[in-house]
């Protein structure tokens, strides 16, 4: 059997945030060992799908994209999720990242992702931030780095040439911040995989974007047995009134 899907950007971000907290790596970590959300629109929706409960998703942002590479204005109000066995914790960020070990999940959101399944991070920070602070410590250490990310992020250039492209002293005009662009390598979530990981069915991606309520949009096509297939369905029409996440630029 097969259906077509239509998912808005919150009903994307909402999908995703479903599939990583099935990940059975997540799920190890939630019974028995350290978490980290950082900070990021889909990664808010993360956040809720681990607690269990709401969080001021408009406050969870660091930097975004609206007409310009632009940060959150309300940066600082909220801080990283931290969950140790599956309860949360309030830690300090030094404390938290010399803890973090071999089993530990670190969730880390992105901007751009490439054909080859590269995330590209934009920078704005001068010394890397999220991705300067804890990508080589998780490589060194064995830590799970997991980066949901929606399909309508695509690209079709290599986010490895790009990073060697890029930096903030780079770029003589610019919309909004100067940024650098980091190529990350992580266990990546999309629609895609997330509705292979919640049921057992093949989903493939036929197109992104729309106008109206459908701009950002990124349209499924799910197949495998009926019963699979309507429960896959079923879950995507449950999302159509996720509200999405309004936030305001600072830059």
């Amino acid at each position: 059997m097969r259906a077509s899907v239509v998912l808005t950007p919150p009903m994307s971000k909402r999908l995703i945030a479903k599939g990583v907290a099935a990940l059975p790596e997540v799920r190890a970590a939630l019974a028995s060992g350290r978490i980290v959300v950082t900070l990021g629109t889909t990664n808010a929706y993360v956040a809720e799908e681990l607690l269990g409960e709401p969080i001021d998703r408009c406050a969870f942002a660091a930097g975004f994209i609206d007409d310009r590479w632009n940060i959150n204005a309300r940066l600082g109000e909220l801080g990283e999720i931290v969950l140790e066995d599956g309860k949360r914790v309030e830690t300090g960020s030094e404390e938290t990242l010399s803890s973090l070990a071999a089993g530990d999940v670190v969730i880390k959101g992105g901007n751009a992702l490439d054909p080859e399944g590269v995330v590209g991070v934009l920078m704005g920070a001068a010394t890397g931030g999220t991705v300067g602070r804890y990508v080589a410590t998780c490589l060194a250490r064995g830590v799970e780095l997991v980066a949901p990310i929606g399909l309508s992020k695509s690209v079709h250039t290599s986010i490895v040439e790009l990073s060697q492209e890029m930096g903030a002293g780079k770029t003589e005009l610019r919309s909004g911040i100067p940024c650098g662009f980091f190529p990350l390598h992580a266990h990546v979530v999309t629609e895609v995989g997330a509705l292979e990981t919640l049921f057992a069915v093949r989903a493939f991606h036929v197109t992104s974007g729309g106008v109206g309520i459908g701009a950002g949009a990124v349209s499924l096509l799910i197949e495998g047995e009926e019963s699979d297939v309507h429960d896959a369905f079923a879950l995507a029409e449950t999302l159509r009134d996720e509200p999405d996440v309004e936030l305001a630029g600072g830059a």
